[in-house]
């Protein structure tokens, strides 16, 4: 069901404003969203790819910045979340990333984009173009994980598919939000949970290892473009872990530095809009 007809706005508002886009996906479609002028001009597109368990509405509260800055926004559902078919071969980041590609192709041809992934897309971002240099200027990783320092098996998430009750629900996804994504108790508000609860009902790849792995930090070492790093500094992730991080990063070719959110946790774009957004212009600039 479209989040236009079970989400409040702005959810509402800005899927109504979106041009729908499909592109193949094994035996379906990936879906897109697009924002903004019809020509993307000389610099492209800014292209945002979600996080795990998510979808095109983590992004909920940058894209109108996005487009009043006069670029052209493209913000697809990651094959095997939201609104996407489950990509072939396989249900992690390497298998998402071919099918993303192949979307870009068809929708950009050979023109490059700002490629901008949050957590899982972060991952999916870098083995992207990994494989396919080309395609972006630049490349932003909003709290991106598989760089080898972060500690996510002491996050303790809880189970919810069992429980029947819907307030039962929405207490796990409650604090599962606190312990994971957000970090401050005021930033789980009514529009969180919303996204969180109807984004996780649709999440088909949850059987993903590679989070854990250095996949993302050995992917960037063939990214020819330059690469920024956007992170919350409260992100559980990466508790007393920054200054690993940021050695971690400092071994790409290409890495153009590490700005720290204060006061966010793990989504940051959402919980500090107005500094991430900032600090976004800036490395876009």
């Amino acid at each position: 069901m479209p989040f236009a007809r079970t989400l409040p706005n702005p959810i509402a508002r800005l899927q109504a404003a979106a041009q729908p886009l499909q592109t193949p996906c094994g035996d379906g479609h990936i879906q897109w969203h697009r924002w903004g002028p019809a020509d993307a001009g000389p610099r492209g597109p800014v292209v945002l790819l979600h996080g795990g368990s998510g979808s095109w509405t983590h992004w909920v509260r940058n894209i109108d910045a996005l487009v009043a800055a006069g670029r052209q926004v493209l913000a697809p559902d990651l094959p095997g979340f939201g609104d996407s078919a489950v990509p072939p071969g396989g249900g992690d980041a390497d298998a998402v990333a071919p099918a993303l590609e192949q979307g870009l192709q068809l929708l950009l041809g050979a023109q490059a984009c700002d490629l901008v992934g949050f957590s899982f897309g972060g991952l999916t971002a870098g083995l992207l173009l990994a494989e396919h240099p080309a395609r972006a200027t630049r490349l932003v990783l909003v709290g991106a994980p598989a760089m080898g320092v972060s500690d996510a098996g002491q996050i303790a998430l809880r189970g919810w598919r069992h429980l029947p009750d819907a307030a039962a629900r929405e207490a796990v996804h409650r604090h599962n939000l606190a312990v994971l994504m957000l970090h401050k108790p005021e930033a789980i508000d009514a529009l969180a949970l919303a996204l969180h609860g109807a984004n996780v009902e649709r999440d088909r790849m949850q059987r993903r290892r590679l989070a854990r792995t250095e996949a993302l930090k050995n992917a960037l070492q063939r990214v020819a473009c330059p690469v920024h790093a956007i992170y919350g500094n409260e992100d559980v992730l990466y508790a007393g872990r920054m200054e690993a991080l940021a050695k971690a990063f400092a071994e790409s070719p290409h890495f153009q530095g590490l700005t720290l959110v204060d006061e966010a946790g793990h989504w940051v774009q959402y919980e500090r809009p107005d500094a991430f957004d900032a600090a976004l212009r800036q490395v876009l600039a």
